[in-house]
């Protein structure tokens, strides 16, 4: 016996739009029932998780300032997915985004301008989309599969980055702490109100995604994402190439990441360090699938997804949890959210394989 998909003929609208609300739900009872075992007080917990963070001004700050690569890293992962590519890397490309932008504050600490942010942003945006590259390079001309070659790339990215703060790149009067020199003034992105810590990241995460949902409703190359992702064959036909997307996607979701990468390390840390991200790079695919792939949709789930870490943050202290509950709450989420699309769009059919013996004698 096995378990058959079977593309159900009429999708209904309705259970379309309410599937990540479901996938919410579910992702509350299960995550309810998780703290159940952990013989923590469910209410209480989820109370924690996404109730509490929004009850202080200074955490809708933070929780901006979480969002921000979230988004940003997302809607380019849904530019990706949607024409049908498989970026898994945006991890690393967030890593090397920040390495290269933090060449100027940190090789040439004495250049003191208005140009070093713009330069700063600009350069991190390069590097990402240069180390997405390699793997658009690889499925293009050698058929690598670009999820495993992502993939590895981001691990490859981390020990660089380690490497750097750790020898060449460490602050000499840092009492030997593996980091970078602090950021200048002139590097820091600054906070968009005076009152609290949020940062440009937000504007840039927002705009951006409004600026890719209009691409992709209004012009040919949203279409064009859209019918490659559907059916490459179609897209041949009306004279769309696969490997130009495969470029386009990767690098631009590539430039995303870096974008993220230096806009955190430039707007909340102030230098490098080993490690500049809690998982935004891999948090930011379950982000792009609660949003439906739709970049205005992206920017509600990644808030969401914010809220999950800065709500796990505060569940540490408050009810005594460890800090993996918060991915395993994030991996329930993304779970729901492919489980309740599979059942929307898949009819699922148990099928009995019947094995036939046949006896062969001779002259039979």
């Amino acid at each position: 016996m096995r378990i058959e998909l079977q593309k159900r003929a009429g999708i209904s609208p309705l259970f379309s739009m309410l599937s990540p609300l479901l996938a919410f739900a579910l992702t509350n009872v299960f995550g309810g029932i998780m703290f159940m075992l952990l013989g923590k007080d469910p209410i209480e917990a989820l109370y924690s998780f996404f109730i509490e963070p929004l009850t202080e001004v200074w955490s809708l700050h933070e929780l901006a300032i979480k969002a921000a690569p979230l988004i940003l890293i997302a809607v380019g992962l849904a530019v990706c997915y949607r024409g049908n590519t498989w970026n898994i890397g945006a991890e690393g490309q967030f890593t090397v985004g920040a390495i290269t932008g933090s060449i100027l504050p940190i090789l040439v600490p004495d250049f003191h301008s208005f140009l070093v942010l713009p330069l700063m942003l600009v350069m991190g945006m390069i590097g990402g989309a240069l180390y997405a590259a390699i793997p658009a390079f690889l499925k293009t001309r050698l058929n690598t599969n670009e999820i495993l070659t992502s993939l590895m790339l981001v691990y490859v990215a981390q020990l660089f980055l380690d490497w750097l703060v750790r020898g060449a790149w460490r602050d000499p009067k840092g009492y030997n702490f593996p980091q970078s020199i602090s950021f200048s003034p002139d590097a820091v992105l600054p906070e968009v109100l005076s009152s609290g810590r949020a940062h440009w990241a937000i504007v840039f995460a927002i705009v951006i995604a409004i600026v890719l949902w209009l691409v992709d409703r209004f012009t040919l190359k949203g279409f064009e994402i859209s019918v490659l992702g559907r059916s490459e064959r179609a897209g041949r036909f009306a004279g769309f190439s696969p490997s130009r997307m495969i470029w386009f996607s990767m690098m631009l979701s590539g430039a995303l990441a870096g974008l993220a990468g230096i806009s955190e390390v430039s707007g909340s840390i102030g230098h490098l360090q080993p490690t500049i991200s809690p998982g935004y790079g891999f948090t930011a695919i379950i982000v792009a699938f609660l949003g439906r792939l739709n970049p205005l949709g992206i920017i509600v789930s990644g808030f969401v997804l914010a809220l999950t870490y800065l709500g796990g943050e505060g569940a540490q202290l408050s009810i005594g949890i460890s800090d993996k509950v918060t991915r395993v709450f994030q991996g329930l989420l993304l779970f729901f959210v492919l489980s309740a699309d599979t059942v929307i769009h898949y009819k699922i059919r148990l099928v009995r394989q019947k094995v036939a013996s046949t006896l062969t004698r001779s002259g039979t």
